[in-house]
């Protein structure tokens, strides 16, 4: 019988999640994958940077993948690049923005020889089996793209994230024609952004942003501190324009801020009038009135700018009173708390804070239900994949999907790792393959994993206890010791009975292994852990990470 040739989309991140995409589309022997991003750790992932989606797959099969194509610049779609690349000698093919931005944080990374390759909306490019057309979004950063990737069993689209701006502050709206003309043709398979399906009706224009920031800049009569993504290009540009208006300078605070504004500016993407960006030195000494600090830290991570501001802890700007701190930017789930704190602290130091999601000062880059209707309305595809979203989110974009009409059993609400399998006669789920996550420690690459996580959660919660004795050899008795350090348990000053208690239970328990000719090290420091840790529980309720440390003389 003949091969039965098949196209197989398999996600290795970015499904049931917010961050960490990445996608392989495979036909027979020839791969491409779309994007590679990143996501931050969750509370749980104590000292962890960032996760990376676990990519061995891509590692097996790096002999037939052809090509990476990113929609847009967002860390949740290149922030793996810089490790992919490591392992991987792969063309990638982006708009000039999403290159420009990738390219500096390739630079970072030691890597330079990337073969890259600029593509524009609009552009066909051919990759094996595979013709790849990319196609104008709107979304949070200029030069975002979907992707209509066309095999031999029919075209695959692929929205990135997208919204619909009738009025976009750059660029042109969403391209609406090539969408509606793809599903003229006929589309296989839809996969679409699920990121605000909860959200009922339209998501607003970006350039309402620009008018509130207008507003806010006419009526401060001080400085204004205002922080965004530093991702975020339309709104930079708003809040430049409204600046230049007020007739105030710009300072630019943050490493990724100041990184994205030198891009954007030398690639045309922001349009500064000279004489208006300074440097924060002269911007702290000028009258409040003509002052304007761009900062990261809307979403209060610990080392941000905004943050070490809060704290008075930024060694050029510190907040005063009668500033005007604007954030511009809805807090990530999971992130509510440190923002919080963070406004909390802000106002304290006497400054006025506009961050509520009412004011204005902030809309999504995402489609909201009716424009989700509308992309599948347009593509009208046999086969639906929600993408890009928590659990919750994939099931509800389902359910859109069969109220306008796609059968139940042609829409996939998948898994990280699942094989989403299309033939001539149909499609269906057909097996697994490796997919994780890789957490990232400082120079550390995957070699942190749940053990060590535990061991940390363990030392947050309880402490650690150490014992050290030295044995004679011999004879197997305690010549020096036991001594207890502990770290994060307890006050020592106020528990010397029990750590005496303690010791002395050690020494029994010493005593009893002797008689029982016990030697071997590990057997003698797992009783000691069980005496302690009875110990200390019936005492404190608590159980501390306990390290017996056994030295031998002669």
């Amino acid at each position: 019988m003949p091969k039965e040739h098949k196209v197989q989309i398999i996600p290795l991140g970015g499904l049931g999640e917010i961050g960490k995409n990445m996608t392989v589309i495979r036909y027979d022997n020839q791969m491409l994958l779309v994007d590679a991003g990143l996501s931050f750790p969750e509370d749980e992932m104590l000292g962890i940077d960032i996760v990376i989606p676990d990519y061995s797959y891509l590692l097996e099969n790096k002999d037939i993948l052809l090509g990476i194509l990113v929609t847009h610049g967002h860390e949740d779609h290149i922030g793996c690049l810089p490790y992919l690349l490591k392992d991987l000698d792969v063309p990638i093919f982006a708009t000039r923005l999403t290159l420009g931005i990738l390219q500096s944080k390739l630079k970072e990374s030691n890597l330079s020889n990337i073969k890259a390759n600029v593509i524009h909306p609009r552009d066909v490019i051919k990759l094996g089996v595979f013709r790849v057309e990319f196609i104008r979004v709107n979304h949070s950063i200029p030069d975002a793209v979907g992707l209509a990737i066309h095999t031999p069993l029919g075209c695959i689209v692929h929205t990135g994230d997208f919204k619909l701006d009738h009025t976009p502050v750059s660029g042109a709206p969403l391209d609406v024609h090539k969408f509606a003309e793809l599903g003229e043709k006929g589309v296989l398979c839809l996969m679409s952004d699920s990121t605000n399906v909860e959200r009922a009706g339209f998501t607003k224009s970006e350039s309402l942003v620009g008018e509130m920031f207008d507003n806010a800049f006419r009526e401060a009569q001080d400085r204004i501190i205002l922080a965004t993504f530093a991702s975020n290009v339309h709104r930079i540009q708003q809040a430049i324009s409204a600046a230049v208006k007020t007739n105030r300078k710009v300072a630019v605070v943050g490493r990724s801020m100041v990184n994205v504004v030198a891009i954007t500016s030398e690639l045309g993407d922001l349009d500064i009038p000279e004489g208006t960006l300074v440097d924060v030195d002269e911007i702290v000494n000028l009258p409040g009135n003509q002052a304007c600090i761009l900062t990261t830290g809307s979403q209060g991570e610990p080392m941000s700018a905004l943050t070490r501001m809060s704290t008075n802890d930024h060694r050029r700007v510190e907040i005063q009173l009668g500033d005007t701190v604007i954030i511009s930017a809805s807090p990530i789930p999971g992130n509510e708390k440190s923002v919080s704190r963070t406004i909390d602290r802000l106002f304290k130091q006497g400054a006025h804070v506009i961050y509520e999601s009412v004011s204005g000062m902030h809309v999504s880059g995402h489609a909201s239900q009716e424009e989700l209707k509308l992309m599948i309305n347009m593509v009208r595809p046999k086969y639906f994949i929600p993408v890009h979203g928590e659990y919750r989110m994939l099931i509800k974009h389902a359910e859109l999907a069969e109220q306008l009409g796609i059968s139940r059993q042609n829409i996939f609400v998948a898994k990280n790792g699942d094989i989403i399998e299309f033939t001539r006669h149909g499609a269906a789920l057909a097996g697994k393959v490796t997919a994780g996550k890789i957490m990232i420690d400082g120079l550390g690459v995957g070699d942190v994993g749940n053990i060590v996580l535990r061991d940390r959660k363990q030392l947050s919660q309880d402490g650690i206890l150490i014992i050290v004795m030295t044995l004679k050899r011999s004879t197997g008795e305690i010549v020096a010791g036991p001594d207890i350090v502990t770290r994060g348990f307890v006050y020592v000053r106020e528990s010397e009975s029990m750590l005496d208690d303690a010791k002395e239970k050690v020494c029994l328990t010493m005593a009893r292994c002797r008689e029982n000719r016990i030697t071997e090290w590990a057997v003698l420091k797992s009783q000691i852990r069980d005496v302690l840790g009875k110990h200390f529980y019936e005492k404190t309720r608590r159980r501390p990470m306990i390290l017996p440390i056994i030295q031998e003389i002669e």
